[in-house]
């Protein structure tokens, strides 16, 4: 059982896909998600696979996942809670015994308008992603972020240009409108957004009016579009247009200049570093190993709590912690 993995596993091996970022899923011959997740990897990695699907909070075997025999599959309990990431995005909670284990892919704890809410479960070990793992990544109120916002389209619309907000396809974008929603913006989605919005209203999650984007005279709307959109085609189309990133890397100083938009926001379907400490106060973890971002720095805060905890990936360098410094003798002179 593979736990997100970045290459393709063959047809004897299962891979659980936590969401469908394409970080996180690949080509695998047999692969475990929710109902969600398959229906948007039918759209962002189309192709012939065995696909397992499990609805959240349902707790079931794996043998009675890969429809074999108990004898030939460890006695494990399989159940998939909801990561509050995107749509249909899962943690995973394996139980075998009295032993636990918790994988949380990428997570929110802060409750999304367009995900369901994360549930995160107590466990023996906790395998967490750590993508802002330092204190200074703490993500301020969403509604003062969204006033924020909105005063760039309107401003922008004023001077008779056209606001174009990035935001990543899947998950951000749909948050993003949510977002909008009774601000009266007249609003368009690229192609791909649209695409991918409509799996969301055929899970029921509802949104403001908004027409897909099309070449031509597109002034006097807000643009949604991915981060990966050719710019300066999409700026010679909409010309005069002002550009936004909408990311959690906002909060760094360079964010700006470094993103070459003319402003950024601080919103993030990724917990920020409270949410990452509150996670491991819920599950209450006699083990904590952390992955990706600071997975170094946030495992070294966690050992300052009094967590066992350790970075995956990463050179281990040990840390002894010396209480009382007077007991450390210089070296004797020579």
């Amino acid at each position: 059982l593979w736990l997100d993995p970045h290459h393709a596993v063959g047809p004897d091996h299962l891979a659980f896909v936590s969401h469908a970022h394409a970080d996180h899923s690949a080509r695998h011959a047999h692969l475990l998600c929710t109902p969600a997740t398959r229906e948007l990897l039918a759209i962002r990695l189309p192709g012939k696979r065995q696909e397992i699907v499990l609805d959240f909070h349902l707790p079931t075997s794996l043998a009675e996942l890969l429809w074999k025999s108990t004898s030939d599959v460890p006695d494990v309990r399989i159940t998939l809670l909801p990561a509050g990431h995107v749509l249909g995005s899962a943690m995973i909670l394996m139980e075998s015994g009295c032993r636990s284990l918790l994988y949380t892919g990428d997570f929110k704890l802060k409750p999304g308008r367009k995900s369901e809410h994360c549930h995160p479960h107590p466990a023996d070990v906790l395998l967490m992603e750590t993508t802002f793992g330092k204190a200074q990544y703490t993500l301020p109120p969403i509604e003062s972020v969204v006033e924020d916002i909105l005063s760039f389209c309107r401003e922008t619309l004023a001077l008779n240009q056209t606001p174009v907000l990035l935001a990543y396809s899947l998950g951000k974008a749909q948050e993003l409108l949510g977002l909008l929603h009774g601000a009266c913006l007249p609003i368009r989605l690229t192609r791909h957004v649209e695409q991918i919005t409509r799996v969301y209203e055929s899970f029921g999650f509802t949104f403001p009016d908004y027409s897909k984007w099309s070449s031509g005279d597109n002034r006097g709307h807000v643009i949604i579009a991915p981060p990966s959109v050719k710019r300066e085609a999409l700026r010679q189309d909409l010309y005069p247009a002002r550009f936004a990133m909408v990311t959690g890397w906002a909060l760094d100083s360079s964010a700006r200049y470094r993103l070459g938009t003319d402003a950024v926001f601080p919103v993030s379907d990724h917990a920020d570093f409270p949410d990452l400490v509150e996670l491991v106060q819920q599950v209450r973890p006699k083990h904590v190993y952390t992955m990706h971002g600071f997975a170094d720095e946030f495992a070294a805060h966690l050992r300052s709590l009094n967590y066992q905890s350790t970075a995956l990936s990463k050179q281990k360098q040990m840390q002894l912690a010396l209480d009382d410094a007077s007991t450390i003798r210089p070296p004797r002179r020579r």
